[in-house]
């Protein structure tokens, strides 16, 4: 079982990465709240790892803090959640509101998440809600240093993490465009991400 990874970047998109480790190409999936952190392509990252067995692949999910791992893994127990699904969820709210959503059956507040009905989200809190609370998780972090400004191919990245999310192309682009609009042609990956999130929940 691979616990971590460190090496060098080589490639990175919202949903997935690349890590040269000794000349060896790890791809790791990713949430968007991980790709928040992540330093320039060819610099050196670290990732705390989850390894995936399935009979036809292994595969590899990085997150930049050990919460995050820790609330995948704990989604991941829940019915009906497996990895990929448990990723998106990580998009799309992060640990800090993820955990007081859990822990205060907030049900409202998780059925605005992508992927995330009113069953789905009653079934978390049933299932979640004291783990969550005996994990001491989602107290608070840092805020990632110098995000750069949005350009084309970041609103293109944008909508390329909304699809990820289950969003057909047509509404992930109303979404990034909306969000764009609302925050000016300056704004930063996470703030428009967020704000497109927000409006894909308030049009549901």
């Amino acid at each position: 079982m691979i616990a971590q990874i460190r090496g060098r970047l080589t490639s990175k998109e919202p949903h997935r990465v690349v890590v040269d480790v000794n000349g060896v190409g790890y791809q790791l999936f990713i949430p968007l709240s991980t790709f928040y952190q992540l330093p320039e392509v060819s610099a050196e990252v670290f990732l705390h790892t989850h390894t995936h067995v399935r009979e036809d692949a292994i595969q590899l999910f990085g997150f930049h803090t050990r919460d995050e791992q820790a609330l995948f893994e704990l989604l991941q127990g829940v019915s009906g959640i497996g990895p990929r699904l448990a990723t998106n969820i990580l998009s799309g709210i992060s640990v800090e509101e993820l955990v007081p959503a859990l822990s205060e059956g907030n049900v409202a507040r998780l059925r605005a998440v992508p992927g995330v009905g009113k069953k789905l989200a009653e079934r978390l809190v049933v299932e979640l809600r004291e783990k969550v609370g005996s994990a001491r998780l989602g107290q608070p972090t840092a805020a990632p240093a110098g995000p750069a400004p949005l350009t084309d191919r970041a609103l293109e990245d944008v909508v390329s993490a909304l699809a990820n999310l289950g969003c057909n192309r047509k509404e992930a682009i109303k979404a990034a465009e909306a969000a764009r609009q609302q925050l000016g042609p300056t704004a930063e990956f996470e703030k428009l991400i967020k704000a497109a999130l927000r409006a894909l929940s308030e049009s549901r």
